[in-house]
């Protein structure tokens, strides 16, 4: 099963960190996207829309980070424990996961045009960004995982999030359930060590 990923890209990371969990071995294809090997003609082949991280399974090529998460936990977590088969727990699971593209969007809109374009920080953007942390320290109040208090994909998702937001300067100390849980994810999940080995090299890349 081959991976095209960059190890910067929280998107990338919470594939990796998934793959680990369910003991999946991954032929990792590191893209370097400074020189727009994501362009190449044969990526194009592969991803039309030239994006990462892209998974090729015995064929079957599929990319957007939280989808890959999915596939990946239907096709190969045997007990079902990531990605349970009951429609409410999956509901429950879908919503975090939904809601941490949408935070991490927000995200994007105000940090990269900071780093990118040299542009100043728009505090309305910041703002914006900063309701989705407030929701999410709600949710997980009381709460040791992000849906129906087990581990599943979402945490994933969230961690490789939660952790670039936290590498580049983000403060969570306002936010007392989703530093508490952040800290507990940052210690036990399978992979955890190497996303902070990303958030390091995101930093740099930026």
């Amino acid at each position: 099963m081959d991976l095209y990923y960059i190890l910067e890209s929280p998107h990338c990371r919470s594939v990796i960190m998934v793959a680990k969990a369910l003991e999946i071995e991954l032929n990792r294809k590191l893209m370097n996207l400074k020189k727009k090997e994501h362009y190449s003609p044969e990526f194009l082949k592969i991803n039309p829309q030239h994006t990462i991280p892209t998974l090729v399974d015995d064929g079957f090529v599929i990319w957007e980070a939280r989808v890959i998460l999915i596939y990946l936990a239907e096709k190969y977590d045997k007990n079902d424990k990531l990605y349970p088969k009951c429609p409410q727990k999956r509901a429950a699971i879908n919503q975090k996961l939904f809601f941490d593209l949408n935070m991490y969007s927000l995200f994007a809109d105000y940090y990269y045009p900071i780093v990118r374009d040299k542009k100043a920080p728009e505090p309305d953007r910041l703002a914006k960004f900063k309701t989705r942390l407030e929701f999410l320290d709600l949710f997980l109040k009381g709460q040791t995982y992000a849906a129906n208090n087990t581990l599943s994909i979402a945490d994933f998702s969230l961690l490789a999030s939660i952790s670039t937001f936290d590498a580049v300067g983000i403060g969570l100390g306002k936010y007392p359930h989703l530093l508490k849980w952040y800290n507990h994810c940052k210690r036990t999940l399978p992979g955890a060590e190497e996303n902070k080995e990303g958030c390091e090299l995101f930093k740099k890349y930026w």
